[in-house]
């Protein structure tokens, strides 16, 4: 079954030729549209309280959203330019502090390159060592096929199970791409061996929830997502404050708790299953959980470490003063130790995103620059001003900023990308506003949730296309669910903002 499955679900990447068609389109202009957007902004007089260093950083800033957004050249490449474009753009530039003197090329790449020397950055490398072991040893197909095999076979709770595994598993992988991609073959598995087309209501309502679980709960915990790390160290870099993972998990569950149970009802209302059971469906996901024969060593051993790990996590400045960052460095160095480990260098090096990572520390050296060089406070007060938001209530703050971030999603393809161009103007602009007792860091916490909202578009995320690429719904199909999700999503994030975040302080005085 799981082979058969695999296959098929490899075989319908090659869908999707409208959006296919539509990111070459995209993507042959793209690079010739940054160019000009960096020209552009380059040329400009000098603005009063910009900095020259700041002025080019928001060029490069431009630069780099217009490739992101059209995807003109690969994430990975895209970080190789902006890493080019700050050395030399910045080396020529004056410094900030003493305008006399230029910031050098040997400095400026330096600027470039501290994003990973982050410790953010260690974490988000160690999530994906993780993630890797996870897929190496099975354990997240274990995990996914028990909670399936404890559900039954009536389609609502089938449904029901999917969405739990999200949850589930963003506990134990941190990262959203890999989750999705465990799940994908075990539902293509269920939608083959239950005889049920591909093209059918109940195939497409599970891939959907499949992309769009994981989704949700990206915002529900710290570590399910990489652009969550992106936001924490621009707090702990620009606001000097550590948020831990339980202050995290008790701000943002509730949320992602909430939005799956609507998920669930906007699923099963907007794509009903054609049955209401399959016949033997238990018996089916019972039979694949045997197949897989007794828990191996090597998944014992990492369950167990990802407990440790987990309980390290959740307790973080209540039981111990390690940080999340190095706990989680700590246990990949226990998955390679002999004997005690499950994997060796050997085994995962070709598993690991390296492309990933290479953005993520550039998109930090992004937002950090944008902050050291003034960019980013001068834009912010300017939006906030454009907005209306110096003399702004929290809440009229948070509805704006959320509703733009929704927005300027639709163009992003990387959540990650999108977080490092953002968070650090959020941040300067929260910081500008004049209305007494706003909490800048309970509000770039929540604003960065509404980074994760990318569920109206299959391009928006990488578990979207992921999903997508089974050819089990078409782009209607995911906006139709989407749109909806989004909306109350974004009602949700008012109405917390209101009442629970309020009482919480996170929205201030």
């Amino acid at each position: 079954m799981n082979t058969k499955a695999t296959t098929l679900a490899s075989e319908a990447g090659a869908a999707a030729p409208a959006v296919e068609e539509q990111k070459l389109i995209l993507s042959r202009y793209g690079l010739l549209l940054a160019s000009a957007f960096l020209l552009l902004i380059t040329s400009l007089p000098q603005q009063s309280g910009l900095p020259v260093a700041g002025q080019y950083m928001l060029a490069i800033l431009a630069f780099a959203v217009t490739i992101w957004m059209t995807e003109a050249v690969s994430y990975p490449v895209s970080a190789i330019l902006i890493t080019v474009l700050m050395a030399f753009m910045l080396g020529f530039a004056p410094e900030v502090a003493s305008p006399d003197k230029l910031i050098g090329t040997s400095k400026a790449l330096s600027v470039a390159l501290a994003g990973f020397s982050n410790t953010a950055w260690a974490l988000v490398g160690g999530a994906l060592f993780l993630a890797a072991a996870m897929t190496r040893t099975g354990l997240d197909r274990r995990i996914a096929l028990l909670v399936l095999s404890k559900v039954g076979a009536k389609t609502n709770r089938i449904l029901i199970g999917v969405i739990l595994i999200g949850f589930v598993l963003s506990f134990f992988v941190p990262s959203t791409t890999a989750r999705v991609s465990c799940m994908v073959p075990i539902v293509m598995g269920i939608i083959v061996a239950f005889g049920v087309p591909l093209k059918s209501r109940f195939a497409g309502m599970l891939m959907i929830a499949v992309a769009q679980a994981d989704s949700l709960w990206n915002v529900g915990i710290k570590t399910a997502a990489a652009q969550n790390m992106v936001a924490v160290s621009f707090i702990e870099k620009q606001l000097g404050v550590s948020i831990s993972w339980l202050d995290w998990f008790i701000a943002a569950a509730p949320f992602s708790a909430i939005m799956s149970v609507v998920l669930y009802f906007i699923l099963m209302k907007m794509m009903p299953p054609e049955k209401q059971e399959i016949e033997g469906g238990r018996t089916i996901v019972e039979k694949a959980l045997k197949d897989l024969g007794p828990m191996p060593l090597a998944q014992k051993k990492l369950l167990a470490i990802s407990l440790v790990l987990l309980f390290f996590w959740s307790t973080e400045k209540i039981l111990h003063p390690f940080d999340t960052s190095t706990t989680t460095i700590a246990a990949i160095a226990l998955m390679f130790m002999p004997r005690i480990g499950v994997m060796d260098w050997k085994e995962v090096q070709n598993s690991i995103p390296w492309g990933t990572l290479v953005l993520f520390g550039i998109g930090i050296s992004l937002g950090s620059a944008l902050l050291s060089t003034k960019a980013a406070p001068w834009l912010a007060t300017w939006i906030s001003s454009s907005f209306g938001l110096q003399a702004a209530s929290a809440l009229v703050i948070l509805a704006v900023l959320a509703m733009f971030l929704i927005l300027i999603h639709l163009g992003f393809a990387s959540a990650t990308g999108l977080a490092a161009a953002m968070i650090p103007i959020v941040i300067s602009v929260l910081q500008s506003v004049k209305t007494p007792g706003i909490n800048v860091v309970g509000l770039t916490m929540i604003l960065q949730y509404v980074v994760s909202f990318g569920m109206i578009l299959p391009v928006n995320a990488p578990q979207n296309m992921v999903a997508y690429g089974t050819d089990t719904f078409e782009v209607r199909d995911f906006v139709r669910t989407g749109i909806p999700l989004t909306v109350i999503a974004y009602l949700l994030v008012l109405l917390l903002g209101t009442t629970y975040w309020r009482w919480l302080g996170h929205m201030g005085t």
